[in-house]
């Protein structure tokens, strides 16, 4: 399987952690896979968007990102990203969500690492793959 990890860089120690996540969830269940790096979270939809339509083949997706509370836009910066990640999802594409909503940086690198959910996005994303597959839509 090949899979490409998207993470949004603007909260840098929770893009860490839930990398980290990510890629040993993936490397645990076999995956080859690559890393873009994108200043915030609304851009991942459009990367994922991209990517698929690229020459380059990738079986599934893992998006990750952090969207801080604190913020007066953060209800929509969180709602549109996962908007844009399950119309990607109901189109056909393999995507993990591994987008975090929180409070703050502490509540958000909680999240991230006591509770993986970068680990669980690849996780997810490694099923739709397999069930792609077993369901003939994917070689």
């Amino acid at each position: 399987m090949n899979i490409l990890i998207i993470d949004a860089r603007c909260h840098p120690a929770v893009a860490d952690a839930l990398v980290d996540g990510a890629t040993g969830a993936l490397e645990k269940g076999g995956a080859r896979f690559e890393l873009v790096s994108l200043p915030g979270v609304l851009e991942i939809p459009a990367a994922i968007a991209i990517a698929a339509r690229g020459e380059k083949k990738f079986d599934g997706y893992v998006a990750l990102g952090c969207v801080l509370a604190d913020s007066r836009i953060a209800d929509t910066l969180y709602k549109e990203t996962v908007r844009g990640l399950m119309q990607l999802g109901t189109q056909g594409l393999a995507i993990g969500s591994g987008i975090v909503l929180a409070a703050d940086e502490c509540a958000a690198l909680d999240q991230a690492g006591t509770l993986d959910v970068g680990g669980d996005a690849a996780r997810a994303s490694l099923t739709l793959v397999a069930f792609a597959q077993r369901a003939g839509y994917l070689p």
